[in-house]
């Protein structure tokens, strides 16, 4: 009995120990609500972002467009004469020269027409001799009034018919031998001949059936493309000396081929169309390039004519350019936009217009001030009006670098 007893007392005092502590924490706890002081719990510091500042810039304004290539010179070959092509000299698709034989069509019955007035023009020869020589045996017999005057003027009517028919007939000779030379026909250009039309055996008429086509490849035509609304903005642009450019005929093109590679030849803008096609709303320029490989054979030159290439226009300059980097422009509901740090160290969302790529830099129209200070990195910590602790990108790359060459073990000097 006596063990349950001080099982009893010591449960009790177990028991007084506990709701003593449990009041101590609960009369702490009060006195601190009362204070009114939050417990101490130290703010965050604000993040940290790279940025640039928009100084301005005097760039090349290089606009790019669609283009495609044309020989310079494309010659029709048509024959002059109608008739049989007896034979073709040449091999599809190959380089000619000026003066090389291509087709010749059947001969012989040109040059018996030839033959003929050859003889017609001997003929006549013969008679103007004939009827100069009656007038001036009838002249000094009308002196003597051996003949009337009836006679001498016959004779001279005579003469001068014969000398007529004399011209004829070299005429016709010259129509024969034209005829005639013309059914071997030659090569007017250098230039590349495509796929004949007519073969051996074929009736061809003059001046309408084409036969070939030859084609010039040095130099080579580039026909461009620009729209109306590009060449209103330039103009807006030139006025406000925003932009400036040479003579329009200075203006110089870059061209690059569908697999990226870049032609190694400057071309030159020689042409722009006086009209804009209404079909495109465009005006055509065309630019003409060297293409010193185009009298090698066919797979060795650069280019072909009707190949769609990329041609960058060189002679612009821009003034006052805003330039930012591309990671800077981001993309939202409302088109691009910029964060923009300002005098009080808080992020500011700015609209802006980007309008073309400069290597890895945006052209900024619009929505940009000289010296303001933009978000180049660490977009994922800010929201607009956050105050943030704003580094200088050049200031960080300096930091970077320097923390990277502490962290290099030093190098040992051998003795």
């Amino acid at each position: 009995m006596q063990k349950i007893f001080q099982w009893i007392n010591a449960r009790e005092a177990r028991s007084s120990s506990t709701t003593a502590y449990c009041l101590t924490v609960l009369l702490l706890v009060l006195l601190t609500a009362c204070s009114g002081q939050p417990p101490e719990n130290p703010a965050p510091p604000p993040p940290q972002v790279e940025v640039i500042t928009i100084v301005p810039q005097t760039v090349d304004d290089q606009p790019e467009f669609i283009g495609q290539t044309e020989a310079f010179r494309p010659v029709e070959i048509r024959p002059q004469v109608s008739g049989i092509i007896k034979k073709i000299h040449f091999t599809e698709g190959r380089n000619v020269k000026q003066g090389d034989k291509l087709y010749l069509i059947d001969p012989v019955p040109f040059k018996a027409i030839y033959l003929s007035n050859k003889a017609k023009v001997a003929q006549s020869q013969a008679r103007l001799t004939q009827a100069k020589q009656d007038l001036a045996r009838v002249k000094p017999l009308l002196e003597k009034q051996a003949v009337s005057k009836k006679d001498v003027d016959d004779a001279e009517a005579g003469m001068l018919a014969a000398r007529a028919t004399l011209e004829a007939a070299q005429n016709d000779l010259i129509k024969a031998k034209f005829d005639l030379d013309n059914t071997l026909i030659t090569a007017p250009v250098n230039g590349r001949i495509g796929r004949s039309q007519f073969y051996e055996g074929r009736l061809v008429s003059a001046q309408e059936s084409l036969l070939a086509t030859i084609d010039q490849l040095d130099p080579m035509y580039v026909n461009v493309n620009v729209p109306e609304s590009y060449l209103l903005r330039r103009r807006r642009e030139l006025a406000a000396h925003k932009v400036e450019r040479p003579d329009i005929f200075q203006l110089r093109g870059v061209m690059t081929f569908s697999d990226g590679s870049v032609y190694p030849h400057e071309g030159i803008l020689d042409f722009a169309d006086v009209t804009i096609r209404p079909q495109s709303g465009s005006l055509q320029g065309r630019f003409k390039f060297p293409n010193p490989e185009g009298g090698m054979a066919p797979g060795d030159s650069y280019f072909y004519p009707g190949q769609f290439v990329r041609v960058r226009i060189k002679g612009y300059i821009r003034n006052n350019a805003m330039l930012t980097p591309q990671r800077a422009v981001q993309q939202g509901p409302n088109g691009s936009f910029v964060y923009v740090i300002d005098a009080e160290e808080t992020a500011q969302l700015r609209p802006v217009q980007a309008s073309a790529w400069r290597g890895k830099d945006w052209l900024i129209e619009s929505g940009l001030q000289p010296g303001e200070r933009v978000v180049v990195e660490g977009f994922f910590r800010i929201l607009p009006g956050v105050k943030v602790h704003a580094i200088e990108q050049q200031q960080q790359l300096q930091e970077n670098a320097a923390i990277q060459t502490s962290d290099q073990p030093a190098q040992q000097v051998a003795p």
